[in-house]
């Protein structure tokens, strides 16, 4: 990566947009000039990026054709409006929203399971980012597919509020003030407390009785890994977590894996940690490992005492870092390195 680019980051007043900005500085991306955007900001807001600070630019009067890459940490609605215009000015965008993820000319990419579908950018010069609770996964389920074969997944989310923004975090950490001062809370961006709480709603419900984060889960998992017949059936849950994604995952394969083997794959594997000891505390959690770190970590594998070719395994990452952030840098990475 002997050539340098120039790079915008629109949301960069976001947590993933944060984090972004962090990893890039932290892992010396090749940078010529990097810009921070956001859809509203007042003229006196700032980014940090590594020992500098930037000041935040409205990205209405952007120039995009000023820049090579451009990270959309931002929402649908931003993503729909300004990317199409980031094209056109000859950007290539990585987009975090689900404003592109299905369309079948942008490739979905988790660096560690599909790197080579990045090439597929050339069609409209997008690449989309998948939902931090499907990359964590894909990253720890990708060696037992490639060794044993996955053909059903069962799995339950416990996502953290940060899923949720800024917003998510300001209403756990409102909440409970209230309640340990013994003042009522009045839940405002959730359907119910979420402090000292946790429901099984994250996005709409479908007419399938499925809410649209479950069928994400299902329709990303699917196309990242090329099996649009997958049998996947997700429960996804928010809790009272700040940062963090945890997973209980079941999966069926093709051919028998013992945990014994499983564990093995899985300690080899890019991008994994496993944390896997049968004592008090030999297991990652949100809190004690996941936070701030570029790892998904991977315990309880055992093998399903239900049916013969099973497999169960406790998953946690940091789901803005790792999930989001870690995802678009690692994807840029590889654009620069092979195809730029």
């Amino acid at each position: 990566m002997s050539n340098t680019y120039n790079v915008a980051v629109v949301g960069a007043g976001s947590l993933v947009g944060e984090a972004i900005l962090d990893l890039l500085a932290k892992r010396k991306f090749p940078i010529g000039k990097i810009y921070a955007l956001e859809f509203a900001t007042d003229g006196e807001q700032y980014v940090d990026f590594g020992n500098k600070t930037l000041d935040v630019e409205h990205v209405e009067h952007f120039d995009f054709s000023s820049v090579k890459i451009a990270f959309f940490a931002s929402t649908e609605a931003v993503a729909a409006q300004y990317v199409p215009l980031a094209v056109a000015a000859g950007c290539v965008v990585i987009d975090d929203s689900a404003c592109f993820r299905f369309e079948k000319d942008v490739p979905l990419v988790v660096s560690e399971v599909n790197p080579q579908a990045i090439v597929g950018y050339k069609q409209r010069s997008i690449i989309a980012n998948p939902g931090s609770a499907v990359s964590q996964m894909l990253v720890a389920l990708k060696p037992l597919h490639d060794a044993a074969t996955i053909t059903r997944i069962n799995v339950a989310t416990y996502q953290a509020v940060s899923g949720t923004g800024r917003e998510g975090i300001n209403e756990l950490a409102h909440q409970t003030a209230q309640l340990l001062n013994a003042r009522p809370v009045e839940p405002k961006l959730y359907a119910k407390q979420i402090a000292f709480n946790l429901f099984p709603h994250i996005g709409n419900f479908q007419e399938n009785g499925y809410t649209w984060e479950e069928m994400k889960i299902v329709m990303e998992t699917r196309k990242i890994m090329g099996l649009p017949a997958l049998g996947i059936n997700p429960t996804a849950v928010r809790v009272p977590v700040f940062f963090g994604h945890s997973e209980a995952i079941n999966i069926e394969t093709e051919m028998k894996l013992t945990a014994a083997e499983a564990t093995q794959l899985l300690r080899k594997a890019a991008g994994v940690e496993v944390l896997d000891e049968q004592v008090d505390g030999g297991y990652p959690t949100p809190v004690t490992e996941a936070v701030n770190s570029d790892s998904v970590y991977v315990s309880r594998i055992r093998e399903d005492i239900s049916c013969p070719s099973g497999l169960s395994l406790w998953v946690v990452a940091d789901n803005v870092r790792k999930g989001a952030a870690l995802n678009s840098v690692q994807i840029a990475e590889i654009l620069v390195r092979d195809y730029l």
